[in-house]
């Protein structure tokens, strides 16, 4: 498949490419586009074999005439008979289109798996100039339209995408989906007390009160980066990983060779809160780093005590945006109640490239209502944050 003079080809392992090449056109704002991250999932064993997230990653070449062709862009893509891992739910389409006598599954998946979390999909060197970067995303826009018709699949779909990236799909026929997550910004806050200082003063005491509830506990919390995180810490982050995982929503995903090999390749992204009780290590929240936004990824906890999930997962992290001068935390998809502690609504995309014409429209009709929805009520929570009033 070419476009102009770019050759576009997939592969179904990450060792298929240098780490150099696929970070040069990932950059380094985002680690779950990362190679490190990325192969992680595939070597450990949490992508691939029977989990139903098959990679068939999407590459754009340059062939210059009599030298090797040369990555000039990617994409993480994989081949799913399922939609579980996602976190932008799709089951009701897959069903009525089952119905209807057609079969949605496999279909193509670009995204992080498990991870919801905004970054760059549409993989292009940062530094690149503006025009030939446009040119690259349309060609992996186009590509993934080629590669679902070729292989005769029901869609293909792109996941917590920047909104540049969606407007490069919308643009390649691809519809548009909004959802909403809750992100805490950094209005250039010297301190916790004083981004506290600009809430109302009822919710100001009560984040205080669960603060002191947690400080008057006999529970302590390190946090842990880089090489002081060892084998001992995973460890106990599996157990609490894979303990509260199972209560909540069945089978986890990560295995846990995954958080020893992110540990020897990522180890300057990972930021782990650790909680321990006389002695013993009872919970942590596990954080990645990017440029400018810590994510909240992975909670787990074997003991239950009073707001200590809101503090390991959510103040902790705005601690550490605060003294480092971060700009956003992000701390994963759902909880409204996030809204009360600090964090505000904000828009999600996603894109989808449907094939069957008579299926996209009863889509595209779905997704237009959904979008005013969604927008309504970011609009309507946005005026119930528990800061001051101007």
């Amino acid at each position: 498949m070419q476009q102009q003079s770019l050759t576009i080809s997939f592969i179904q392992s990450l060792d298929e490419v240098s780490p150099a090449a696929w970070n040069d056109c990932a950059g380094a704002d985002n680690p779950f586009v990362s190679y490190e991250f990325l192969s992680a999932l595939d070597h450990s064993g949490s992508v691939g074999g029977d989990t139903g997230w098959m990679p068939y990653h999407m590459l754009v070449q340059a062939s210059p005439p009599g030298d090797t062709p040369v990555i000039k862009a990617c994409m993480p893509l994989y081949l799913k008979n399922h939609s579980y891992g996602e976190y932008v739910f799709d089951h009701g389409w897959a069903d009525a289109f089952e119905r209807a006598g057609g079969r949605y599954y496999p279909k193509l998946q670009a995204s992080v798996p498990f991870t919801p979390a905004t970054g760059p999909r549409f993989l292009v060197n940062p530094s690149g100039i503006p025009e030939e970067r446009s040119l690259l995303k349309a060609a992996l826009a186009d590509g993934l339209v080629q590669i679902t018709e070729k292989m005769g699949l029901s869609s293909a779909h792109v996941t917590f995408l920047t909104t540049e990236d969606a407007a490069v799909a919308e643009a390649e026929n691809f519809l548009v989906r909004h959802d909403q997550q809750f992100h805490w910004h950094n209005d250039n806050y010297s301190s916790f007390d004083h981004f506290l200082g600009q809430l109302s003063s009822r919710k100001r005491k009560q984040i205080r009160k669960e603060r002191k509830t947690v400080a008057a506990s006999d529970i302590e919390i390190e946090t842990l980066t880089g090489n002081d995180i060892t084998e001992h810490h995973w460890d106990a982050f599996f157990r609490f990983y894979m303990d509260t995982g199972a209560r909540k929503w069945g089978q986890p995903y990560l295995t846990r060779e995954f958080f020893s090999e992110i540990s020897r390749t990522l180890s300057d992204r990972i930021v782990l809160f650790m909680c321990t009780r006389n002695g013993r290590e009872i919970a942590a929240a596990l954080n990645f780093l990017g440029s400018d936004t810590i994510f909240g990824r992975q909670w787990g906890c074997i003991e239950d005590h009073p707001c200590l999930h809101f503090e390991a997962c959510y103040y902790r992290a705005i601690d550490y945006a605060i003294e480092h001068g971060l700009k956003t935390v992000e701390a994963g998809a759902q909880g409204p109640h996030k809204l009360a502690r600090g964090y505000q609504p904000v828009k999600t995309n996603s894109v989808h490239y449907i094939a069957n014409p008579s299926f996209r429209d009863a889509v595209a009709r779905f997704l237009e209502d959904e979008r005013r929805g969604v927008s309504a009520e970011i609009d309507y929570l946005a005026g119930k944050t528990p800061f001051k009033k101007a």
